[in-house]
């Protein structure tokens, strides 16, 4: 399949909902193999299959990346079975973790752990046997997906914020240790995103106060997507170490409402 991504593999973490399936999807359209990943089987299998319906490449395999083991088998299996790792896309979070977070004094110990878990230490385990890959390949891009939570603050998130600080520094460690090696990353960083099913019952209000945050229109799921595909493919060759806000210009002005 003809595209910017054709015949690249590319493992999509946390697509077996929400943002990471339109990453997927996207991917595939652009001609990518694309991993799905995540914890949830019968999930991961549906969207694996309506990306094939749909004419692209994709396969599931199962991971829970807050396990070191199974992080590191994502990766393994994958260059078994493809020979080759183009793209890591790091998206996964843990949502049922996000629902016990809160300010800084109050986290649990236990919340922190499994929050960075997830988010910093899987990225991390993948990375492990990733980037091996991709120096021995002479090339590789990484896309790391943030929140503008990492540089606004929202309340009653302090480990989801301080998670996503890391990825943000992660991104430019990497750039440095590996961009004379052929391997880009960089970050993608998403602000509010408007989403059809959650924003379905929304009312006049809130999706004016929505609206208000936003510089341009709210962006949506396949926005960030987009943005994800670009720095994956050779047309950014010479960008990493970047974040790049998608977030309808609240990053770049005050807007009316603070978001």
């Amino acid at each position: 399949m003809a595209g910017r991504l054709a015949d690249e593999v590319a493992i999509v973490t946390g697509s077996t909902a929400g943002l990471g399936v339109a990453i997927a999807e996207r991917f595939a359209a652009e001609g990518a193999v694309v991993v799905v990943t995540g914890r949830n089987h019968d999930r991961g299998e549906a969207v694996a299959a309506r990306v094939r319906a749909g004419g692209g490449r994709a396969e599931f395999v199962a991971a829970d990346l807050g396990v070191e083991a199974q992080a590191h088998g994502l990766v393994d299996a994958t260059l078994e079975r493809h020979g080759r790792l183009d793209v890591l896309v790091n998206n996964a979070v843990s949502p049922e973790v996000i629902a016990t977070d809160g300010p800084a004094g109050s986290v649990p110990t236990e919340v922190w752990e499994a929050m960075l878990r997830v988010n910093v230490l899987g990225a991390a385990w993948l990375l492990q046997r990733a980037l091996p890959a991709m120096v021995a390949a002479g090339r590789g891009a990484i896309v790391n997906v943030s929140s503008r939570t990492a540089e606004r603050a929202s309340p009653n998130l302090a480990a989801y914020t301080a998670s996503k600080g890391a990825i943000n520094a992660l991104a430019r460690s990497i750039t440095l240790d590996y961009g004379r090696l052929g391997v880009r990353c960089n970050t993608v960083q998403p602000g509010y995103i408007l989403h059809e099913t959650r924003d379905a019952d929304a009312t006049p209000e809130h999706l004016a106060r929505i609206t208000d945050m936003c510089v341009t229109r709210p962006p949506t799921a396949t926005d960030v997507a987009h943005a994800v595909v670009f720095l994956a493919s050779r047309e950014s060759e010479c960008i990493s170490g970047v974040t790049l806000q998608v977030d309808a210009g609240s990053s770049a002005v005050r807007a009316r409402v603070v978001g």
